[in-house]
């Protein structure tokens, strides 16, 4: 439903902001406690959050949330591919969960291959990361084509397309049954970019 996913959507930007305020709510203590209950009595995750497997993101810290509240799939480059979309497809119907957020983020290594692998026409050594290339390169590759826009810009701008791509692929042609939780306004799906040097996330309009 989507007044229930916009109210997660501001939870997690609640969150964002105590992140970054170092005012974090949940401690190890409470997180125990938690993951004791969630034990007993299963999981209720309130959001799914599609995003990259960097090392400098981790979900749950940056929207201070506890363990049990997000159900994180992580992959490089946040892309879409067919078990990533069972994972979301799993975690909607089975628990009901109403929001997606696949977020990006600065500094992306997938996102600056991809670029390298443009510019430079190499073949990429490894057949396994060359399909996560292959999924982001048709997202970005009419950026590179833009004459003006400085390494950084043009990095920041692919994370934004990248992200947005993504989003427009699990809502429009990677799913019957996403498609139709979204049309029963059962889930909605969002796209953010996570800013590595201040920590702050910018949840995305399109």
């Amino acid at each position: 439903m989507a007044h229930i996913a916009d109210s997660i959507i501001q939870d997690l930007k609640e969150g964002n902001e105590r992140f970054l305020a170092g005012t974090s709510i949940h401690s190890s203590e409470i997180s125990l406690k938690r993951l004791k209950e969630f034990s007993q009595k299963g999981q209720v995750p309130k959001a799914i959050v599609l995003c990259c497997s960097d090392s400098r993101a981790p979900v749950e810290m940056i929207f201070d949330q506890g363990i049990g509240d997000l159900f994180v799939i992580r992959v490089a480059g946040n892309i879409v591919a067919p078990s990533l979309v069972g994972s979301v497809e799993f975690a909607a119907s089975t628990f009901g969960t109403s929001l997606v957020l696949v977020m990006g983020h600065s500094k992306c290594g997938a996102i600056t291959a991809t670029l390298n692998h443009i510019a430079t026409c190499e073949a990429i050594s490894s057949s396994n990361i060359h399909a996560i290339v292959s999924r982001i390169k048709p997202h970005i590759y009419s950026l590179t084509q833009v004459k003006g826009l400085d390494g950084d810009e043009l990095h920041k701008r692919s994370v934004e397309a990248n992200v947005i791509a993504a989003v427009d692929q699990l809502s429009n042609s990677s799913s019957r049954m996403i498609e139709e939780l979204l049309q029963q306004e059962k889930l909605k799906i969002v796209g953010g970019v996570l800013d590595l040097d201040s920590g702050a996330v910018n949840f995305l309009n399109f």
